[in-house]
């Protein structure tokens, strides 16, 4: 009796236990069921096809499941069923914003806008606003140039004439969904029209030309594909304001002119300098002539002497030549007096 108590006893004790680990079990279980219940009820009303084990595995993934489960919901009720659940976990793993890119789907399907979740979510990942990007696509934004935001106002250009003119443009422009990727930005077409606009002022022969014909400068700009290799697709320039500046003709040959006038002032005074040392440099040759005719009239004496000794001149040979030094020094002496007019005045 006491050994059939006993084992009574142990198989009734091995009974609770179990039924406790059961119960701990079960309560695990609902738990678990009721943290995810709302969001798998919410799935499936919206036949979203997002199954319970599906938000188990979130959870283990750390993947917000409300997110993913939002996003399927939208795609769902918007006709796009061929995203799957996994299409989306994969692209929040990746570090996108699955909501973004859902809801731009969802524009672009409705505006029969051709863009898949793969390229979708290559733009949200390349740092893109798809978002943006397809309102664009869909209404076109207004781009000022130049842009404002950066501190000049306008772009400036010189006529033929030398004339300089200020203009101010607006672009408009929409997104070019295949070329978004690896696309050139805004700014690339900011700078794109500003040259075209100072391409097609500096080509004009006058500035006249260009106020009377502002067109011009569009037509000119839109020949040149200026949305080739960007990620926006040019639709109109339109030219908002065109102004006279300075008459930068002028000034340059102004500039010119004084950059002349500096070139022969110098040229001036290095032929002046030369002239100057020519100058002193004929002084010094006078006086070294002079020089050497002092020399040689100093040997006449002496010459005269030794003729005297060797009997080649005379005393009256001596004479007529003192004769004649002094008919040549009277000479000298009326040359260097007054004119007879002069003596009369």
């Amino acid at each position: 009796m006491n050994a059939n108590a006993s084992m009574l006893l142990g198989q009734s004790g091995m009974v609770m236990v179990v039924a406790v680990v059961a119960g701990l079990v079960i309560l695990v279980i609902l738990a678990v069921v009721a943290q995810f219940f709302r969001l798998w009820l919410q799935a499936y009303m919206s036949n979203a096809d997002v199954g319970l084990w599906d938000l188990i595995g979130m959870r283990l993934r750390k993947v917000d499941g409300h997110t993913i489960v939002l996003a399927k919901i939208q795609l769902v009720k918007a006709g796009i069923h061929d995203i799957e659940v996994n299409d989306l976990e994969s692209h929040y793993l990746a570090g996108g914003r699955v909501t973004n890119v859902s809801r731009a789907i969802i524009s672009a399907n409705r505006a029969n806008i051709e863009l898949d979740w793969k390229k979708g979510c290559a733009i949200d990942l390349a740092g893109r606003d798809i978002i943006d990007a397809v309102n664009t696509s869909v209404n076109p934004k207004v781009i000022d140039v130049p842009n404002p935001d950066l501190g000049k106002t306008t772009i400036d250009a010189v006529a033929i004439d030398g004339i300089q003119l200020k203009a101010r443009a607006r672009v408009t422009v929409r997104t070019n969904i295949p070329q978004l990727i690896g696309g050139a930005t805004e700014e690339t077409v900011i700078a794109r029209v500003g040259e075209g606009i100072v391409s097609a002022i500096g080509s004009a022969q006058t500035h006249k030309e260009v106020l009377e014909n502002p067109d011009r400068i569009t037509k000119a700009v839109l020949a040149k594909a200026l949305d080739s290799g960007t990620a926006f697709e040019i639709l109109s320039i339109d030219i908002a304001d065109v102004d006279v500046g300075a008459n930068i003709g002028a000034k340059l040959q102004a500039d010119q002119a004084e950059a002349d006038k500096r070139r022969f002032q110098a040229e001036a005074e290095k032929r002046r300098a030369m002239a100057i040392a020519l100058a002193a440099e004929n002084k010094a040759k006078i006086e070294e002539n002079r020089a050497l005719v002092t020399l040689a009239e100093a040997e006449v004496p002496k010459a005269m002497a030794e003729a005297f000794r060797q009997g080649n001149l005379g005393i009256m040979d001596y004479y007529r030549m003192k004769n004649i030094q002094a008919d040549t020094s009277m000479r000298d002496s009326l040359g260097k007096g007054d004119s007879p007019t002069e003596q009369k005045g």
